[in-house]
């Protein structure tokens, strides 16, 4: 082959080689071909310049005080799933809410409590043994006229449990005489706020030391208000009817000669056991306590309801049973337990006066 051939073809096969290098290592012109990495941030959100509870400011120049403000802001503003099911549930409790705290002449903001305490979730359960949508103590909650036995416990009944709430925050108001306390005090008790002001000398919440819960627990309802009041505002928007509508029923009252299985209740009226159960939250056990009770039913039920209840009272035949007394145990606390009261058991068992002993048999009809 002539060298000028030669030549030619070298040059070639020397292009064809760069040519595959580029292409290889990087495409055209140098242009890298693999799709580029794509960056992510996490939005960002400051704090609002200005916050007020209830009518009262925050003094958020004491930068501790806008620190503390801010941990609960921001793990709120990033609690995406959390602010969603929050606006949803608003939709079904707030308005009835809010009518209530305006026929008392109380502050809006106090509906936010109820969202810090449980998420305004009815059956909510705190380890400590604290109960419902508010979150009350049995102790609490038995001073404000909350019954509690095996088979009832109003904690659990949103109306009956915020109607009580709202007596003892405007209660610990009177008191402390001012709300941001009064809420603080909801939290941890009256007693240990009173005690702290006096050791402390300082009459604000923002600058008093305290439990740690209830020292983030005003700021948690700060940055609730916050966010639910303004939520496009922090990336949140729930389409209309998609948050979760009020729930219709009816109301029917009952006098009960003795407990009613609940599963016997629902098939007769033509409703399910979790309907029933899921209106009536306080009906803890699987009997509707004997005595006079509202119960709720599934709207257009009513009537049926009640048919089959007055049916139920023609055949029921009371069960006896047989109690012995246990040191401590009262006729009060031992009518708690059967749903009953210190009158019956006395009836029952020809009792005059108060005392029992222990061991002492007492017959309890249910």
């Amino acid at each position: 082959m002539p060298l000028e051939k030669k030549c030619r073809l070298g040059i070639l096969v020397l292009v064809l080689i760069l040519m595959l290098g580029l292409y290889g290592t990087g495409g055209w012109s140098g242009v890298d071909s693999r799709l580029p990495a794509v960056t992510w941030f996490v939005p960002y959100f400051g704090l609002p310049e200005k916050a007020e509870l209830c009518g009262e400011e925050v003094p958020l120049g004491s930068a501790e005080v806008r620190e503390r403000f801010d941990r609960e802001f921001t793990i709120i503003t990033q609690s995406h799933a959390q602010v969603y099911l929050w606006l949803k549930r608003t939709e079904r409790y707030f308005p009835w809410i809010e009518k209530q705290l305006a026929s008392r002449g109380l502050p809006d903001d106090l509906k936010y409590v109820a969202v810090a305490e449980s998420d305004l979730i009815p059956s909510a359960v705190s380890h400590a043994g604290a109960a419902g949508p508010w979150q009350f103590m049995a102790n609490t909650a038995a001073c404000y006229g909350i019954r509690q036995s095996e088979a009832i416990d109003e904690r659990y009944d949103f109306e009956k449990s915020a109607t009580a709430a709202l007596g003892y925050l405007k209660d610990l108001h009177d008191q402390l005489q001012n709300w941001t306390l009064a809420i603080a005090a909801f939290n941890c008790g009256d007693r240990r706020i009173q005690v702290e002001i006096g050791k402390q000398k300082v009459n604000s919440y923002y600058f008093l030391k305290l439990p740690q819960e209830t020292e983030r627990y005003v700021f948690r309802i700060l940055a609730i208000k916050e966010v639910l009041e303004n939520p496009e505002k922090y990336g949140y928007h729930l389409p209309r009817g998609a948050g979760y509508q009020p729930i219709i029923f009816e109301r029917v009252k009952v006098q009960l000669p003795g407990p009613m299985p609940i599963a016997v209740a629902a098939e007769s009226a033509g409703v399910t056991y979790r309907e029933l159960k899921v209106l009536n939250p306080c009906l803890v056990s699987d009997v509707i306590p004997k005595g006079d009770l509202t119960i709720r039913v599934p709207e257009g039920r009513g009537k049926r309801f009640e048919k089959v209840v007055e049916l139920w009272k023609d055949t029921f035949k009371p069960s006896v049973f047989v109690h012995k007394v246990s040191r401590g145990e009262t006729l009060d606390s031992i009518a708690r337990k059967y749903n009953s009261t210190r009158q019956q058991i006395c009836c029952w068992n020809n009792i005059a006066g108060n005392k029992i002993r222990i061991g002492q048999t007492l017959k309890i009809y249910r």
